[in-house]
């Protein structure tokens, strides 16, 4: 385990109180799409240390193309982005085999979002805020690709690294297996403990078009296992657009103690000879996020695969005319109850 990171400024405090009264008193809005924005700069193999495809690795040898996407989101008038760490864990750094550079690539993807951010705050007075993501991975423990004891450590140390660069927030994004989501929840309480500075933890789940979650989880149960857990927000992302995410907010809605986000993609993809295309527009988008808002009381909106500047840009000024809703959870009790009580 490496060296624990410095303890927090009196700064990185303010910030993460900030957060938290935007999320509770307004809707915030975070980025879009950062895969194919990094892909568009078209980074050489060379850029890549020869290890095509992992983005993250660009945190050290590019971080000018990282930055540059960062800088496109806030010119589009978000409050806040996601580091470019989708895949600093475990078993996706481990299929390129350098799993050892976890905290390292955590805390350079978080260092350039921060620098950016503040660089934004500068000038105009207007906070900005770093998200940190913890991807799932490539691994499913439930199936027993991998160990949760060896995923929860490296999660850890992913998140630490996110906390030294500079992150608000830790998000557990994109999850497909609650075990992987548990270790990651477990692996970022340790992190903000070891560190000294405790930020806001979400955790957006992907439900597939079939209604579930990759292995089989429908929405009431991911609810339930991860409530328990001291999450402070819990919301959806990734595999399908708006439409397909509707009945699981509202479920979200109606039985949800913590806050609501949503990070639809833009529509399902369609195949073309030129590869995917995801078919909203930004109108779209911002239309359905703004139904969500004001129907399922969101604190929290952004994007993910297929949303690009100009979704965002929509989506942020849409935002800005909305008020946030006040949620009146009705619960269903059940055995988790008894853990939550």
């Amino acid at each position: 385990m490496a060296s624990l990171p410095p303890t927090p400024s009196a700064d990185s405090r303010t910030r993460v109180s900030a957060l938290r009264e935007a999320l509770a008193t307004r809707v915030v809005v975070a980025d879009g799409a950062m895969g194919t924005m990094l892909q568009a700069q078209d980074p050489t193999l060379e850029d890549f240390q020869n290890l095509e495809g992992c983005n993250e690795i660009l945190n050290l040898t590019r971080p000018d193309i990282v930055r540059s996407v960062h800088a496109e989101y806030f010119g589009a008038g978000v409050d806040c982005v996601e580091t470019n760490t989708f895949g600093a864990n475990l078993t996706a750094l481990g299929e390129y085999d350098i799993p050892e550079r976890v905290l390292e690539l955590s805390e350079a993807g978080a260092r350039i979002a921060r620098e950016t951010a503040d660089e934004f705050t500068g000038r105009d007075g207007r906070p900005r805020w770093v998200l940190g993501s913890m991807g799932p991975g490539t691994k499913l423990p439930t199936l027993g690709h991998t160990t949760f004891g060896a995923i929860r450590d490296a999660y850890q140390q992913n998140a630490e690294g996110l906390l030294a660069g500079g992150a608000d927030a830790l998000l557990v994004e994109t999850t497909q297996d609650l075990l992987q989501t548990k270790a990651s929840v477990i692996a970022a309480r340790r992190a903000m403990e070891a560190v000294g500075l405790e930020v806001p933890l979400i955790v957006s789940v992907t439900v597939e078009t079939t209604g579930t979650m990759l292995l089989g989880s429908e929405i009431g149960a991911a609810l339930t296992a991860l409530e328990p857990l001291g999450i402070d927000m819990v919301g959806l992302n990734c595999a399908t657009g708006p439409a397909e995410m509707s009945e699981h907010l509202r479920y979200l809605a109606r039985h949800s103690r913590v806050p609501l986000s949503c990070m639809p993609n833009a529509g399902l993809p369609e195949l073309t000879k030129d590869g995917a295309h995801y078919p909203l527009t930004a109108p779209e988008l911002a239309d359905a996020q703004e139904t969500f808002v004001r129907e399922y009381g969101l604190s929290l909106v952004g994007g993910c695969c297929g949303t690009t500047p100009e979704h965002l840009r929509q989506l942020a000024e849409r935002m800005r005319g909305v008020a946030r809703v006040e949620r009146d959870p009705r619960p269903e009790p059940g055995a988790a109850s008894l853990y939550q009580s």
